[in-house]
């Protein structure tokens, strides 16, 4: 890649799971990655269907505190305390961004586009993907860990009512962030020409 600096971002943006609280950026200043983030990362159509909540202080404890109530309904007791740790690592962190796309932004364009009614709701999961990625890759720029995590639908009515949501919004993936508390894990990887083809 011609930009080292992005290149260094991408190669070092890993799963942290150990999060601290030490504030490396403001949470105003934070915001401001998540609103770039969403203004320009691309869309189908221009569609501009993607929704984020970002949590900081009471509200992100809150969040997480209704995780693991709604967790314990379905995790067997005995089963539990792996549970309850991994959700008190993401306590441990400075904040969470939630991400939602807006499935009425979906069905309209299914609606004006039925052409291509079947494949808006792949281009809409794509787009948010590369939203996450966004976000992701300017924290770790930023010297703060994260991890992406998936407890929708399980969180889906609840979280909707805590923070006043529509309905429309659809909950996709949390992500749990805050200064690094330990390394991630040393990750392997399969070799490359198994999974890159290049013709000439």
């Amino acid at each position: 890649m011609t930009d080292d600096c992005f290149a260094k971002a991408i190669i070092n943006r890993r799963s942290i799971y150990q999060l601290g609280k030490d504030e490396i950026l403001s949470s105003d200043e934070i915001t401001e990655i998540v609103n770039t983030a969403v203004k320009y990362a691309p869309t189908a159509f221009n569609s501009q269907s993607a929704r984020a909540v970002v949590l900081f202080g009471e509200k992100y404890l809150a969040f997480w505190q209704m995780v693991m109530a709604e967790l314990r309904k379905i995790v067997p007791a005995e089963k539990f305390a792996a549970t309850e740790h991994k959700i008190n690592s993401f306590m441990q962190g400075y904040g969470t961004v939630l991400f939602f796309e807006d499935e009425k932004i979906i069905e309209n364009l299914q609606a004006k586009y039925p052409l291509y009614k079947d494949i808006f709701p792949k281009w809409s999961l794509q787009s948010s993907g590369m939203l996450q990625f966004i976000i992701w890759t300017a924290l770790e720029k930023a010297g703060l860990g994260a991890s992406l995590q998936h407890y929708n639908p399980l969180i889906d009515i609840e979280t909707a009512k805590m923070f006043g949501l529509p309905d429309n919004w659809k909950l996709l993936a949390q992500m749990p962030f805050g200064s690094i508390a330990a390394p991630a894990d040393e990750k392997t990887f399969m070799p490359l020409d198994e999974r890159v083809k290049v013709f000439k």
